[in-house]
């Protein structure tokens, strides 16, 4: 069983090296989510679109490319955390952020392996996937990219565009149905919920069946419904492998 998990990645991951992840009253910073091996795990799988522009289009950039960090100023790459960086590093001001850019790119490229690895077919096997996840809650799915005299500002929410574009349902681009963390497309190993769209060829993931629930993403493990039906499958599936022999 697979309980709220972001088969293609999640926004939200991204958002968090951006601006920082909320804890209670406090907020880790960019800087530090960046020692943390699991956050580029994390990120929209190499098959989605995450970004777009203000046209509501799609654009192709590679989110596990070092360059693009450097080239829209993200994360360890902006200048004002950088700043922050070095005020706080006392006598490794200057070699700390020269690692910390070295160690990002390093993890950029283990992200991206890591991603492909979980969507690559298995050899023949007999296992299926239950899945149970929210989708009842707009969740993240797609930044936006707005050019301003020759500089690209990003925009993380539909209401951050300044200079929206007539007819653009940015919400509709940029939020779609999930648990808050982990939209429904992820869940379901799919690049866009449009059943027109045959699944693609490079996600693989054996389902059995699915299972949504109205929960945000942590709250998923306490929903009623969520213990109810997840115990039916423990106990109606054929799991030979935890039978006592015959005597």
């Amino acid at each position: 069983m697979l309980l709220g998990t972001p088969n293609l990645g999640s926004a939200g991951s991204l958002h968090a090296f951006l601006t920082g992840e909320r804890i209670g009253f406090k907020r880790i910073a960019p800087e530090v989510l960046a020692t943390m091996p699991s956050g580029y795990q994390l990120f929209p799988h190499p098959l989605v679109t995450w970004v777009i522009d203000t046209e509501g289009r799609g654009l192709d950039v590679n989110l596990f490319d070092g360059a693009t960090w450097r080239q829209f100023g993200w994360s360890v790459f902006d200048p004002a955390i950088e700043a922050r960086v070095r005020a706080a590093r006392g006598a490794d001001a200057d070699s700390y952020p020269a690692a910390l850019r070295r160690y990002f790119d390093y993890r950029l490229e283990r992200g991206r392996r890591f991603m492909w690895m979980l969507s690559t077919q298995e050899p023949a096997t007999p296992i299926r996937y239950v899945l149970f996840g929210g989708d009842c809650v707009l969740t993240r799915a797609r930044l936006a990219l707005e050019e301003d005299a020759g500089r690209y500002h990003v925009r993380l929410y539909p209401d951050d565009i300044r200079r929206r574009v007539p007819g653009v349902r940015y919400d509709e681009l940029m939020l779609e149905p999930g648990d808050g963390r982990v939209s429904k497309p992820s869940l379901l190993a799919r690049v866009t919920l449009d059943p027109r769209v045959a699944q693609s060829e490079d996600s693989f993931l054996p389902v059995a069946y699915w299972f949504f629930l109205c929960e945000r993403h942590d709250q998923l493990t306490n929903n009623v419904n969520f213990q109810d039906n997840g115990l039916n499958v423990l106990l109606t599936r054929n799991l030979p492998w935890a039978m006592p022999a015959a005597p």
